[in-house]
């Protein structure tokens, strides 16, 4: 190859070189500035295949999707003074990329942080003015858009960034105060379980004092009632024995001493000392009770 020949191949390839230097492609979910010397000249560069002067022109890009940020925990005091651990995110995009880059040189680092300062001081003045009842269930979903709606437009023109969301993830009492909350639930559970025993035990107090009422009574009515059948009973035995007696009075006389010789001898080591002419023992000493 000659020197010639040399020399074009290098020309072209220094043209190649300038003309792909010179090209740039912003993609679409970006948009980009263009730095000349390190001054800005041109901003909000749309989407598509763009021309800058090699070595000279610098062009950022920047991302125009929303994008998200999740807070740290900050602990914010309610109107009761009452502090909270709260736990937020916020989605925001670049909404005018030439004021962005004006405000926060296109540092991305920079944007977050003022967001983060912008929605700390509004989540303190918001919770301050709040009950506890209000920014846990009440008013969150008001807290939250009035605090997108205040931090929106001071962000919007200040520094080109768009809020599109503020939203609380938790909201969770101080470990201590945590502890003593559920310290103070448990005294109420054990002082409403006192009552309800205590309850418990009155009621069960009257049962027990009503079945025993009810026991005496019924034992009362039961023996009055047995007193009443053994009298009859009594009273019909007697007349039993009556009409026996007047039916044929020799064989009731021998059954009564029957009876009375049975109950008299019944043990073994019984003493009894009488008069063997007692008329107790006629039937002893002649069958038919002769004298």
């Amino acid at each position: 190859m000659g020197p010639k020949a040399v020399v074009g191949l290098a020309g072209a390839l220094i043209v190649v070189l300038l003309v792909l230097s010179s090209v740039y492609i912003i993609p679409e979910t970006h948009r980009g500035v263009k730095l000349r010397f390190g001054e800005l000249v041109q901003t909000d560069i749309p989407a598509g295949l763009h021309f800058k002067v090699p070595v000279i022109d610098q062009i950022r890009e920047f991302d125009i999707r929303v994008l998200t940020m999740d807070l740290p925990s900050r602990q914010y005091l309610t109107v009761e003074k009452k502090p909270l651990d709260v736990n937020s995110y916020v989605a925001w995009r670049i909404r005018n990329v030439d004021q962005f880059y004006r405000s926060t040189g296109g540092d991305e680092f920079r944007a977050r942080s003022l967001i983060l300062s912008r929605v700390d001081n509004g989540l303190r003045d918001e919770f301050g003015v709040r009950t506890m009842h209000e920014v846990v269930s009440g008013q969150r979903d008001q807290l939250m858009n009035t605090l997108r709606d205040r931090v929106n437009s001071n962000v919007v023109g200040e520094f080109g960034i768009e809020v599109l969301d503020i939203r609380v993830k938790a909201i969770e009492l101080p470990g201590q105060v945590s502890e003593n909350v559920f310290r103070r639930m448990a005294a109420e559970r054990q002082k409403l379980a006192q009552e309800f025993r205590s309850r418990g035990q009155e009621l069960a107090e009257g049962i027990r004092a009503d079945a025993d009422r009810q026991q005496t009574v019924i034992l009362a009515t039961a023996f009055a009632e047995a007193e009443q059948t053994r009298g009859a009973g009594d009273r019909e035995a007697a007349q039993i024995y009556a009409d026996a007696y007047g039916s044929n009075e020799e064989f009731y006389s021998f059954y009564r001493s029957l009876q009375a010789y049975r109950n008299t001898f019944s043990g073994k080591d019984d003493i009894m000392v009488i008069d063997s002419d007692s008329a107790f023992m006629r039937f002893l000493k002649d069958p038919m009770g002769a004298n």
